[in-house]
């Protein structure tokens, strides 16, 4: 349906926005709106061009809630709203206008919207490109795009190749018929609320924009007809006629609906459920509603959208960490100012790898857009606009960490470190129960751990000297600490964190495996050149093997002979 041509009406997701006034100096209040606007005016105009918007709806809803909102916070700095963004004016004159929708904040203006009507009824609102077709003597004449509600640009060619379009329709038509739908991406067993509309409204402008349409790319274009203007007056009587004339499927998915509860089922169970197409929303409609010829390209009063919950949304970066795991690899974690996605408050989102983070450079202060990948993990979308003051960071040197870097907390360390006591803890090697990051940053903050092996001759009573570790628990962490030495080679060994492979072939102890060179390795089974010579650098390690060693001397099985093995011969 119409995309955004509604009367903004700013979602319960959209308030806080409003809350508090940024703290900015004169200059920076007129720099910050500047480039919001020209954000919003860039999408609007790549709207317009192409139909399509490089942000999704909610998205840019949001911005302009956050324009809208600093605008009054800043009146004397303010620029000019943007121009709005329907698409361009174009030679063909809608025979009826495509009006907007008004979007219903929340239950409660549902509840009012329905308390007002006695025939509603309720329709998915398809995520696609909006089209009016024109039917003289039941053929098909013209195919206007949507354009800004009153005139669009000429699709007849394009759309007179979509099989889902009739060239000519069914039954005993009349003279006239204007229609106006969806042109949508058919999707297979969608299902919204884990797959959001993955591109599928930019795919299909995208199609209909190309010179040529082939005939595979034109059966993946559906079409939903959600209104007849000057159909006959009740909603019943429209399905009807639409069906006679070839368009059974708007009754398919038409509902008449009475009571908020039901409106409320039927929408998430559509939110939910798997559909043909992608949908933001439902449309709410009242039955009879005046003929086409009083329509206005603006939002009725008989038709409002209820959205779903956005499953993106904006948000401010508060700060950028950079996290250094177990292998070396940096990655950065961007702290937000708290969002809340489908019911889920987000807080943080990694921005993946230091090359991505280099690539969209984002700083403090700069908005960025997150989604949910699938239902429950955050996801960094992209930058939505950049803060015009915008701090130096100095991210950690890749060039500085590796696997085979930061065997000991030095400075510029600590991150890697801290990593290789989880991994050694953890369920992959030693599962050591009930000891995480939380207790490892304590006893490294009290000093107790500068090695990956200190641990191991820790007594109870030095346990207690570091930070929330009382009598009882270091009387535990020491037992725990101690079981450990019964551990299998095995479980030691992954401990140390060697390169995954390592247990192709002979893995009776450690003389065995220290003395492969890198050519004995690539003979393995499933190790390739790469992981062959990361095995060998491993095991030839000076670090590794003075760990070794120490296992050695701690009795540990499968580490005998360890502090005699030479340097292996790569």
């Amino acid at each position: 349906m119409p995309r955004r041509l509604s009367l903004l009406l700013l979602c319960l997701w959209s308030l806080p926005l409003l809350a508090d006034c940024p703290s900015w100096s004169t200059p920076r209040a007129e720099r910050e709106l500047s480039a919001l606007h020209d954000r919003l005016s860039a999408w609007n105009a790549a709207y317009r061009r192409d139909g399509s918007s490089p942000v999704s709806d909610a998205v840019y809803d949001q911005a302009r809630a956050r324009f809208d909102a600093w605008r009054r916070c800043f009146p004397e700095q303010a620029p000019d709203a943007p121009a709005p963004d329907t698409g361009p004016a174009g030679e063909l004159a809608h025979p009826v206008a495509q009006t907007g929708l008004a979007k219903l904040a929340d239950e409660d203006a549902v509840r009012a919207w329905l308390a007002r009507r006695d025939d509603a009824w309720l329709q998915p609102k398809v995520d696609g490109v909006a089209v009016t077709l024109v039917y003289e003597d039941g053929r098909l004449a013209r195919a206007i795009s949507r354009g800004d509600g009153e005139s669009g640009q000429d699709w007849t060619r394009q759309v007179r190749r979509l099989p889902a379009v009739p060239e000519r329709l069914t039954g005993t038509p009349p003279a006239r018929v204007v229609l106006q739908g969806e042109l949508y991406r058919r999707l297979d067993g969608h299902v919204q609320a884990e797959t959001g509309s993955a591109g599928a409204r930019s795919e299909v402008a995208g199609w209909l924009a190309r010179e040529e349409l082939d005939a595979t790319t034109a059966g993946e274009i559906g079409l939903f007809v959600w209104a007849w203007p000057d159909g006959p007056a009740t909603m019943g009587e429209r399905l009807e006629g639409l069906a006679a004339m070839g368009f059974p499927e708007t009754a398919r998915w038409s509902r008449p609906v009475a009571a908020f509860e039901e409106v409320k089922r039927l929408r998430d169970r559509r939110y939910r459920g798997a559909l043909p197409f992608a949908t933001d929303g439902v449309v709410l409609k009242q039955g009879r509603r005046p003929d086409g010829e009083r329509w206005r390209a603006e939002p009725p009063d008989w038709a409002a959208a209820w959205k779903y919950p956005p499953r993106e949304a904006l948000a401010e970066v508060r700060g950028v960490e950079f996290r250094v795991g177990r292998t070396g690899r940096i990655t950065p974690l961007l702290h937000l100012v708290p969002v809340t996605l489908d019911g889920r408050r987000v807080s943080r989102v990694s921005a993946g790898s230091l090359e991505r983070w280099e690539t969209l450079d984002i700083r403090p202060g700069d908005r960025v857009v997150v989604a949910l990948a699938g239902l429950t993990i955050p996801r960094l979308d992209g930058v939505a606009w950049r803060a015009v003051e915008r701090p130096d960071l100095s991210p950690p040197s890749a060039d500085d960490h590796g696997p085979l870097s930061c065997w000991h907390p030095t400075p510029g360390c600590e991150g890697q470190f801290l990593e290789r006591l989880t991994w050694l803890s953890g369920g992959s090697a030693l599962s050591i129960p009930g000891l995480g990051p939380g207790t490892w940053r304590a006893l490294l903050e009290a000093g107790l751990v500068r090695d990956l092996l200190d641990w191991l001759a820790l007594s109870p009573a030095t346990l207690e000297g570091a930070s929330g570790i009382g009598e009882t628990r270091a009387r535990r962490l020491a037992e725990r600490f101690a079981a450990t030495r019964a551990r299998p080679f095995a479980a030691w060994l992954e401990a140390l964190g060697p390169p995954p492979g390592w247990d192709a072939g002979d893995t009776t102890g450690w003389t065995t495996l220290a003395s492969r060179r890198e050519r004995d390795w690539r003979g393995l089974p499933g190790v390739g050149p790469v992981r062959a010579e990361a095995l060998a650098a491993f095991f030839a390690d000076p670090q590794v093997r003075t760990l070794a060693a120490r296992l050695e001397a701690a009795g540990i099985d499968g580490f005998s002979g360890a502090a005699s093995v030479l340097p292996a011969q790569r």
